[in-house]
């Protein structure tokens, strides 16, 4: 997409559009606008029982844009139920032009000193739109999500665009709204400011799961 850079994707966020591609071999972009959209209520997250106690046990290490790059590139590449994306070359280069610029950030999960897992988005204002996630060990995006919304309840973040709800996501309390509702919830979070790096470092899974407000 010619002259589409970083400014002109921050504008597509801020009027609720998002760019995908139609397979990872097609250097096209298109931009979506969808009726309906999935947002995460960052203060009804629910964590399944069992994903706590694998917070508790800190199976993982979790890093803050410890390595981006890898993390899109391991969100794009092909894997046991999931042999196409949507990832291609040009959406590559954007974000990581974005997370040059500081508007994208990425969430690494660590386990033997091997990139378990992870997930990416970009933040504007008080709103984090994600991305994609990717898991090399059970549970690693997942605890990743769990560390993200954690980092957003402490910086003040009003809202977590899922873009699509999927069953995966309904389990933590995903939702599906109408575009006019979404629409008002990002003009709201665009309209504040946040902070990505408020969470402290090093919080252990037990105090990490005490500073989500709501995790029944």
């Amino acid at each position: 997409m010619r002259g589409f850079g970083v400014e002109e994707l921050l504008a597509c966020y801020r009027r609720g559009v998002f760019p995908m591609a139609e397979a990872r071999d097609d250097p096209r972009i298109f931009l979506l606008n969808p009726d309906e959209r999935g947002i995460l209520p960052l203060h009804e997250f629910h964590i399944p029982r069992s994903l706590k106690k694998v917070v508790r046990q800190d199976m993982f290490h979790v890093t803050v844009n410890r390595c981006f790059d890898a993390v899109v590139n391991a969100c794009a590449a092909p894997g046991p139920g999931r042999e196409e994306t949507w990832i291609n070359q040009p959406i590559l280069n954007l974000y990581r032009e974005m997370h040059r610029a500081g508007h994208a950030h990425s969430l690494e999960c660590w386990k033997g000193g091997a990139l378990a897992g992870g997930l990416y988005g970009v933040s504007i204002g008080a709103a984090f739109f994600g991305e994609s996630m990717f898991s090399r060990a059970t549970d690693a995006s997942k605890v990743a999500l769990v560390h993200l919304v954690a980092r957003l309840q402490a910086g003040q973040y009003r809202l977590l665009d899922a873009q699509f709800t999927t069953a995966h996501l309904e389990r933590f309390g995903a939702r599906t709204v109408s575009r006019h509702v979404y629409a008002a919830k990002l003009d709201d979070a665009t309209d504040h400011e946040a902070d990505f790096f408020a969470l402290p470092d090093g919080l252990s899974g037990h105090q990490l799961l005490q500073s989500i407000t709501h995790t029944s």
